[in-house]
């Protein structure tokens, strides 16, 4: 192996504390330079994703909706390796990860990766201060890191599982994306909802055009969309002024249950084989 590759798209930052966390023990136990490429904004997804056979792989996605985030789909679809070993990764917040690793893990799979190793880890949930708040933190981060030598070691046997046989898992169909309900089971759809802008508090930075994945933030009126929004929280959090939220009571409901519901303090999940 010459180097480790850490592809991640991280809108929070989350992601990316774990995916660089992850990278730089694999390259600090074998020995290689680290790179990274960060797809998290639309000029970096310009040109597809190519690994090669002397590389590792270190891949890293968050989870919306149980799910990889559905808007990248295409994107990933182009990604190549080369007999490319993988470890990959998923960021979820404290609710659950559901069929994320697997998805990543059939996709890498099917586009000339070896699964090495597979995880999935809690980052702060990108509709909440509450829900994973901190995290990962430096409980996480240690075992990320643990996590990281004995993927290594493992690297060092040559041993490359199936995704089924590293997940532990037997052949099925990935479920559909989550869906929120209110307390009579019915289905709340939160899909067109955008954050809103409190004039009296924005200052016209453009920061959040600059954070949005989809590039939607109008640069001529932050409170205008070219496009549509994914909900990932990027440019609420990256507000230096606080001055962008929701207000939709369907979403607002939505946060408050999860809030609410999945308070505990979620485990991460990690398979070595």
């Amino acid at each position: 192996m010459k180097q480790i590759k850490t592809a991640f798209f991280s809108p929070t930052g989350n992601t990316r504390k774990l995916a660089m966390a992850l990278g730089s023990t694999l390259s600090e136990e074998l020995g290689v330079p680290l790179v990274q490429a960060d797809f998290t904004v639309p000029i970096r997804r310009q040109e597809a994703l190519i690994f090669g056979p002397e590389e590792v792989a270190v891949v890293a996605l968050p989870v919306y909706a149980g799910r990889l985030p559905n808007l990248l789909l295409p994107y990933l679809d182009k990604m190549r390796g080369q007999d490319t070993p993988a470890v990959f990764l998923v960021s979820f917040g404290n609710r659950n990860y559901d069929d994320a690793l697997l998805e990543l893990g059939l996709l890498l799979s099917e586009r000339g990766f070896k699964p090495l190793a597979a995880a999935a880890f809690v980052g702060e949930h990108a509709f909440s201060r509450e829900l994973g708040a901190g995290r990962p933190d430096r409980r996480d981060m240690r075992a990320i890191r643990e996590f990281g030598r004995l993927a290594a070691e493992k690297l060092r046997r040559g041993e490359f599982p199936t995704v089924w046989e590293l997940l532990k898992e037997e052949p099925r169909d990935i479920k559909p994306y989550y869906t929120p309900r209110d307390r009579e089971g019915k289905p709340i759809n939160i899909l067109k909802v955008r954050p809103k802008v409190d004039g009296g508090k924005c200052i016209g930075c453009g920061r959040c055009v600059t954070l949005c994945p989809l590039g939607s933030i109008d640069p001529r009126d932050v409170s205008q969309y070219l496009g549509v929004c994914m909900k990932c929280g990027a440019c609420i959090k990256g507000c230096p002024e606080e001055a962008r939220y929701y207000d939709d009571a369907g979403y607002l409901y939505h946060k408050s249950e999860l809030e609410i519901e999945y308070a505990r303090r979620a485990r991460n999940v990690t398979f070595i084989g």
